[in-house]
């Protein structure tokens, strides 16, 4: 009930907006009638004034007199005709004004009833979010979006790798425990294109290592599964990807992956915070960064978020590595403090500029506590942990660069 007294108080207040204005006459508004009728009269007082001073004659007086009485007469019938409009006109311009209003009104919760939804219970943010996240435990899974799909056809293989694949499919149903055959083929069938026969092996192969199956192994799997549903990321992928990032939480394609179901299921402002992550903590030439960078405005829009776009980033030399310390030792004092100078500068300069892994901040960190610079050091070391927060894996890793620089003794 609070939402339609709202409504109606605000369409009211619109509807006799509208109609005021069109019923109000401007103050200052008059019939150019009215001004010559005070023009008139005044320019009889100016007669009797001059005949009285004995500036004009009687008979002249008399002459002008009745010629202002004339145009007095025409000006008066003309204001009389205009009045008599005004009476006529006033009840339709009334009219149309209440017909306005109803237009206003009835159009207004007209548009309501077609794109609302009357009677639809108050959803608050928290009620929302649980909606979302049981429609996301609801979504297709695998096998019914798979067969929702248009198959695409695929090209004819090599006919030597054709018959390659036939006989390794055969040694693999001979050897189902076979841990290198199932590798080889999941491999072999997504190059072909087979996406299913890729994630079925791939399945196999984490059923087979068992605890020793490593993340990459669980975003492979997902990765088929992705493939295979045309870039949906359906609930079995989920499982893997959420399997992969237990075993490593920095997984920056696992994390691509997560970001994507939350951007497919209404969740942008969950999307938005992994890939910004993911954007800043990748290297230059991962193959998921462009499409986060074509993506992640809209994300941030719909999150509600002032997001600058991070410059694009470049691939090379992300500083010194222990190799280049150790062979700095080699130089003189001199040449050694120059050439590590120049390799930490570039570093820090496109960490600031661009971000970076948790490895290449902690390496940053490290290099300054070796030239000896503990406050830039110690700087750096506060400014990684306000952008690692939220993830305490990244932040372990550059605490090891923080000690490595003596900053945590």
């Amino acid at each position: 009930m609070i939402f339609w007294i709202v409504a109606a108080a605000l369409t009211g207040i619109t509807a006799a907006m509208l109609a005021l204005a069109l019923l109000r006459r401007r103050e200052d508004e008059e019939h150019p009638a009215a001004y010559d009728l005070r023009v008139y009269r005044d320019q009889l007082k100016e007669v009797d004034r001059d005949l009285a001073r004995g500036v004009i004659g009687a008979e002249d007086a008399e002459r002008m007199r009745t010629e202002i009485s004339r145009r007095i007469l025409a000006a008066d019938a003309q204001m009389q005709n205009h009045e008599n409009d005004a009476e006529k006109t006033g009840g339709g311009t009334k009219t149309m004004a209440a017909v306005l209003m109803l237009i206003v009104a009835a159009s207004s919760f007209g548009l309501y009833i077609w794109l609302g939804t009357p009677g639809h219970r108050d959803m608050p943010l928290q009620v929302r979010l649980e909606t979302l996240a049981e429609d996301m435990k609801a979504r297709p899974s695998q096998a019914e979006m798979e067969a929702e799909q248009t198959p695409v056809p695929l090209p004819a293989p090599d006919p030597e790798f054709a018959e390659l694949m036939t006989k390794l499919r055969a040694a693999v149903s001979e050897k189902p425990d076979d841990l290198r055959g199932q590798m080889l083929l999941a491999r072999n069938e997504s190059t072909l294109g087979n996406h299913k026969a890729a994630y079925e092996a791939q399945a196999q192969v984490i059923a087979l290592k068992g605890d020793n199956a490593t993340a990459g192994d669980y975003v492979l799997h997902a990765n088929l599964l992705i493939a295979g549903a045309q870039n949906y990321v359906s609930p079995e992928a989920e499982a893997s990807l959420r399997a992969a990032l237990r075993i490593d939480p920095l997984n920056n394609l696992g994390r691509y992956y997560l970001g994507l179901m939350m951007w497919q299921n209404g969740r942008p402002d969950a999307a938005f915070r992994l890939w910004d992550q993911v954007l800043r903590q990748s290297p230059a030439d991962a193959p998921w960064v462009p499409a986060i960078r074509n993506t992640i405005s809209e994300l941030a829009w719909y999150a509600g978020v002032d997001y600058k776009m991070p410059p694009a980033p470049h691939a090379g030399p992300v500083g010194p590595s222990d190799e280049d310390l150790a062979a700095a030792e080699e130089l003189s004092a001199e040449d050694r403090q120059a050439m590590i100078q120049g390799m930490v500068a570039q570093l820090s300069d496109r960490l600031a500029t661009e971000g970076g892994t948790p490895q290449e901040w902690a390496q940053l960190i490290s290099s300054y506590g070796v030239l000896g610079e503990t406050e830039r050091a110690l700087a750096i070391w506060n400014e990684a942990q306000q952008i690692f927060v939220s993830v305490p894996e990244a932040l372990e890793i550059v605490r090891a660069g923080a000690a490595r620089a003596g900053l945590l003794q």
